[in-house]
């Protein structure tokens, strides 16, 4: 059962702006990454389901954020169909993200009233997306689509909350031009973890890649 209600999740992946995404099949790493994003300022973090028994992986991390980031949201990503959903909702996800639009997915969430971002590549996505119920919505891939989507559809559609995943970076220029177009939060995966940072396990490194994104997103809005 999900730790936090529906608004929980929502007020705390718009209010720091940023949520990490992130996969490894060693549960140690997974860990420690997860701690280092929260003592970095963290709130809100995606686990991707990517790899064999992914779902093993997450459902000891979940009860170790439980312990040691007891503010922080668990959620799951790359999720596809509803049964993968209704799985880790089962593990305690508190929030589901895909990277395309399935309705069956929403209503497995609509059901344990958990929040669902479905990956959407078009204004009409978005649209049948919230008829479901879908509160925020996946502009992706984000490096493919360009602020200037989220800028065009945010004109006729103001009340539209979106976070872009793909190729958003940790820096002044790129996190400016998508909050400037408009998104709620960003998803930001390889580039907040360098593979020689994980290799090396400085996870203070990564504390303050979050810490220095997090610090950027604050000053920018």
């Amino acid at each position: 059962m999900a730790k936090f209600s529906k608004i929980e999740v929502l007020n705390a992946m718009a209010s720091t702006g940023m949520v990490p995404v992130f996969y490894n099949k060693d549960v140690e790493i997974a860990k420690n990454v997860v701690k280092a994003c929260y003592e970095g300022g963290v709130r809100a973090f995606e686990f991707t389901n990517r790899g064999d028994f992914a779902q093993e992986v997450f459902a000891e991390l979940i009860k170790f954020t439980a312990k040691e980031c007891p503010e922080m949201a668990m959620g799951v990503g790359s999720v596809v169909d509803p049964a993968t959903a209704a799985l880790y909702i089962q593990l305690g996800a508190n929030f589901v993200v895909g990277p395309l639009f399935n309705p069956e997915i929403a209503k497995v969430c609509n059901r344990r009233l958990i929040p669902y971002t479905p990956g959407c590549g078009s204004v009409s996505e978005i649209g049948f997306a919230q008829e479901v119920g879908c509160d925020l919505c996946k502009v992706f891939p984000g490096d493919v689509l360009g602020p200037s989507f989220v800028k065009g559809l945010k004109a006729p559609m103001p009340w539209s909350n979106i976070m872009v995943t793909g190729g958003v970076k940790p820096t002044r220029e790129n996190l400016e031009g998508w909050f400037k177009a408009g998104v709620t939060c960003v998803g930001m995966g390889s580039n907040l973890f360098p593979k020689e940072v994980i290799a090396a396990k400085e996870w203070n490194k990564i504390s303050g890649l979050c810490k220095s994104a997090l610090d950027i997103i604050k000053e920018i809005r």
